[in-house]
Parts: structure tokens; C-alpha cells; sequence
């Protein structure tokens, strides 16, 4: 799909870029329309931003996702479906969002978690091709998965739902607040700088385990939380399309409820508990992106800095009787998109006027006078990389031909500047958003949710309409990296209009057989 072009006032490399990466995070805020999520201050982002409503990344699993996103690439083409590889050493030499800013004049900075640690950005987060300075990561996180959470037997545990006293904290800290700490330290290292910014933060929550300071629960009563509006498994889902959850299960306080592999169910009463301490996990991540977005206004920068506001995917809260995310429905691949431009999605505040001053969950009252721009068409993850490039006034990254190994500079998504600069609600309808999510055989296993390159037997393509979504699970070679169009495992369409959660399975009714042979056409080409 393509959208008009705008002539953008700004020239090239007048504004900063601050992008900040949730992890896990679905669209549960109220910017979004959710009624239980108290997010005042992405909220507040959302009112002077264009908020895309319709985003899907391109799998729903950390490091394929951030790699995808941060390269402008597809997982067919970054070929990094697990944790398990280095896009440069196994597919290609591509350049990276930050590396494109990097090269063009900026100073470019990591805080958190923004690519995936590990093997998946050669054990450096990337640098130094796309970092100015070595990225930092808070000390703290190396307590995440150790036994910290208080329990009832006033022991402690690995727990999944971790509500802490941070003063009783390793280090009296917790990450995301060591995160927030570091990146406003680096702000104000730029305040006087010469040269413009690319500062990216990722903050680790809501990703389990679910640890958090304990008073967030408070605004979240028990008695006030309902399970997903569709906790039982669809009747029509195929077994490749469910995954079992396998990393919840490992946690201490889920193994002594002697849940049964790989259906289910969590209790009721656990599942409830589950959902509460998300919502809390969510308001801690507002409150230290209202920090950051706090310290960014109060250091005079609000008004010549870019914000992005994000996550890697989203996460099932008992939707289909599932947890966590690797899946192809929309509750794991659908996630916030905000995109702040000084001048044009929001006014320049008059001297004095503040553009995010910080508002406490606990204290502020909703204010739904305003959403901000809504953009209601499909968009994609993979297209920031040439939408935050034009927004800068950047090259914006070509192209990619069909085979793009070789390129080092292209891109395979659209930039979404045309939705820039009106007030008008958009929609387009014919965009689409491509995903995928890998699994080692039909039945659910052990290493469904995550399976290495080499067990991978079946891909699931999945196409997202503003009508359908459409999933075909096909055979896939890991040796070769092809997937075998004609051996088809499993289909799934759902009719979004009728069907937003995707319940109904319509992939073998004759009257949409049309509808089905339109979308398999797209996935052949």
C-alpha cells in the first residue's frame, strides 16, 4: 500500500528522535479505548501524537520482532525466527534504524532492552554499527528470574506475579527505574550538544516475570478484575495455531497450581490474578515513561524531539484459552503505535506551558476529551524505519527488491508520512499487514512456543485486513528456508467485523472460499 506525500517542514536532522520500546505490551491503555488501564501519561503522549490503532508487528516473539523492526526487514529476509542468530553473519549486512541516523549526523544511544541481548545482536546490541556509545543495560535485571517474590509461606520465590517492596530489592532498585534514570542522564548530556539525538529506550514490562512495586496493585482491585471476554479454546482453531505457554509454566507459583499440558486451564481465581498484576505492570511502565517524557520537556527538548512509543508485540491474557504471546492472532501481534512530531501532530506550548508534565495514576482522573489523530488503517512495524527517517527529514531507506540479501540500505515497509499533518481520521482499505510464527510439528509441544531454526516443520503466514484475518500454516524447510505453498496444514479466516477476537473459524465454509483463495494469492506471491 502507499500513501500521499507531505512536504515536511523541518530540515534534514533538525529534530531529536526518542523512541521508546515497551516489551509484551498489548494496546491495554486507555488511549486505546481500554476502561480498566490507568495510563495517564501515554495517554497524555497519545493526545498530541497520531496514534495508530491497527498496528501489527511481523511475529510475535522478542527478537524476531525488534530485529524485524529495527532493520525495515522481514523475518523471511533477516531469516531470524528464534533467539538463535546474528542478522549480519546469517542473512545480511543491513543497516539498522539507528545506524541509518547514526551515519547521517547523529548521536545514537541505547537504554534497556531495544534489540534483543544475546546472540541476536552479537552480544553487543548491535554496536558499534548502530550506537554512538555502548548501550546500556541496568545492573538490576539480573534478579529478574531469581527468587525475590515474597510468597504466602513468607519465602521467596521465582514467581510469575511478583508484586516487591523495591527498598527490599537487590540493589533497592528495579530495572525499567534504572532505565529511566540512565536515559534522562543522557538527556541532559544533550541538551547543549551540537549534534542531534537517537536516544532508544526499552523498558522490560510488562514482560513476566510480572515484578513490579506492590502499591500499583492497588489500582487494580481483585474484585474489579474479569477474565478475557473468550477464555475457552475456539472449537475451530486448528492445534498448530495454539500455543501452550511453556514459560509461565516454569515459573514457581504456576507449577504448584499442577496445570495439565498443553490445554489447560489455569484456575479462575489465578487467571484473575494473572490479568491484575498485568494492569499494574502497565501503570509502572506509564509512570516511568511519564519520567522520561517529563525530564524530555523540562530540559526544553519536547518541542525538537520526535517520540515513538511502541512494543515488540502483544500478549494473551486468557484470550482462547492462551498466555503469553507467540501467536498469529491479533491479542499477540497487534501493539500501540504513537508517534509525537512537534508542531504537527500537536501545537508548540506557549513559553511556560508544559507538553508532558508528569501525572500520577494514582491521583489523575481521566480526561477523554482527546484521543489525539486516530489512524484506523493497517499498518505495520516494519514500516517505522522509513516513517521516523522521513519524519527527521532523513533519506528515507528504498525499496527492497524482492531478493535484498545483498542490499544493504532498503526497506520492505511503506513510510507512513502521509498520515501526518491533518486531523482527519484515515483509513485505507486496502492495507494490509503480513506476520508469521513458526512451529515444530501440528500437535502442540514442549518447544511450540519457541523452536529452534533447525525443528521448524511448519510457518504460519498470516495476512491482517481492516476485514479479515487470514492464517495458512504450511510446510517450511529450515535447511533452505523455503516454505511449500501446496502443503497447506491448517487455514483460518476470521471475519473481524463480527468476530473481533477471532472465535469464529470460517476457513472451510463454501461462501468464503473466494475471500480465502483472494488472501492465499497475496502469500503466493
Amino acid at each position: 500500500y502507499m500513501f500521499s506525500c507531505i512536504v515536511l517542514v523541518f530540515s534534514p536532522g533538525s529534530l531529536n528522535v526518542l523512541l521508546i520500546v515497551a516489551d509484551d505490551l498489548r494496546p491495554s491503555l486507555g488511549c486505546f479505548g481500554d476502561t480498566v488501564v490507568k495510563s495517564p501519561n501515554i495517554d497524555q503522549l497519545a493526545s498530541k501524537s497520531n496514534v495508530f490503532h491497527n498496528a501489527f508487528v511481523q511475529q510475535a516473539v522478542c527478537a524476531p520482532s525488534r530485529t524485524s523492526f529495527l532493520t525495515g526487514r522481514r523475518p523471511d529476509t533477516t531469516r531470524l525466527y528464534d533467539f538463535g542468530s546474528y542478522w549480519r553473519e546469517h542473512a545480511g549486512n543491513y543497516t539498522t534504524l539507528p545506524q541509518h541516523f547514526k551515519s547521517s549526523g547523529y548521536i545514537t544511544m541505547s537504554v534497556g532492552k531495544v534489540f534483543h541481548p544475546g546472540i541476536a545482536s552479537n552480544h553487543s546490541d548491535d554496536y558499534p554499527y548502530s550506537w554512538s556509545t555502548p548501550p546500556y543495560h541496568p545492573s538490576s535485571f539480573e534478579y529478574e528470574k531469581k527468587k525475590v517474590c515474597k510468597g504466602k509461606d513468607g519465602k521467596l520465590h521465582a514467581n510469575l506475579l511478583c508484586p516487591v517492596d523495591v527498598s527490599e530489592m537487590p540493589e533497592g532498585t528495579l530495572p525499567d527505574m534504572q532505565s529511566t534514570e540512565e536515559a534522562v542522564r543522557l538527556l541532559k548530556s544533550m541538551k547543549d550538544e551540537s549534534h542531534p539525538f537517537f536516544l532508544a529506550v526499552g523498558y522490560h514490562k510488562p514482560h513476566i516475570p510480572f515484578r513490579y512495586p506492590q502499591e500499583f496493585l492497588k489500582l487494580y482491585p481483585l474484585e474489579n478484575m474479569t477474565l478475557a471476554p473468550d477464555p475457552e479454546i475456539p472449537k475451530g482453531m486448528p492445534t498448530v495455531a495454539y500455543n501452550p505457554w511453556t514459560d509461565i509454566r516454569k515459573r514457581e507459583d504456576v507449577q504448584a497450581l499442577n496445570v495439565s499440558f498443553p490445554y489447560g486451564p489455569i484456575p479462575r481465581d489465578f487467571q484473575l490474578q494473572i490479568r491484575q498484576s498485568y494492569f499494574a505492570a502497565v501503570s509502572y511502565l506509564d509512570t516511568q515513561a511519564g519520567q522520561l517524557l517529563s525530564a524530555l520537556d523540562d530540559l526544553g527538548l519536547a518541542n525538537e524531539t520526535i517520540v515513538v512509543f511502541t512494543s515488540d508485540h502483544g500478549w494473551s491474557l486468557g484470550e482462547h484459552g492462551e498466555w503469553a504471546k507467540y501467536s498469529n492472532f491479533d491479542i499477540a501481534l497487534r501493539v500501540p503505535l504513537i508517534i509525537y512530531v512537534p508542531g504537527t501532530t500537536a501545537p508548540i506550548p506557549k513559553p511556560g506551558d508544559k507538553t508532558f508534565p508528569f501525572l500520577d495514576p494514582f491521583q489523575h482522573t481521566p480526561d477523554t476529551a482527546s484521543k489525539g489523530t486516530v489512524v484506523r488503517e493497517v499498518v505495520e512495524l516494519v514500516d517505522l524505519f522509513s516513517t521516523v527517517s522521513e519524519l527527521a527529514g532523513l533519506t528515507v531507506p528504498p525499496p527492497c527488491p524482492d531478493h535484498s540479501f545483498h542490499v544493504e540500505l532498503c526497506t520492505e515497509g511503506f513510510s507512513l508520512g502521509g498520515t501526518f499533518g491533518s486531523n482527519e481520521l484515515k483509513t485505507n482499505a486496502e492495507a494490509i499487514a503480513y506476520s508469521q510464527y513458526p512451529r515444530p510439528a501440528d500437535l502442540p509441544q514442549h518447544d511450540s512456543d519457541l523452536p529452534l531454526l533447525r525443528d521448524i516443520r511448519v510457518m504460519g503466514y498470516s495476512i491482517r485486513s481492516c476485514d479479515y484475518r487470514y492464517t495458512e500454516w504450511v510446510g517450511f524447510d529450515p535447511a533452505t528456508f523455503r516454505a511449500h505453498f501446496q502443503d497447506v496444514h491448517a487455514g483460518e479466516l476470521y471475519f473481524v467485523a463480527t468476530d473481533p477476537n477471532q472465535d469464529k473459524n470460517l476457513y472451510n465454509i463454501t461462501e468464503y472460499a473466494s475471500v480465502v483463495q483472494r488472501f492465499r494469492s497475496y502469500l503466493e506471491k
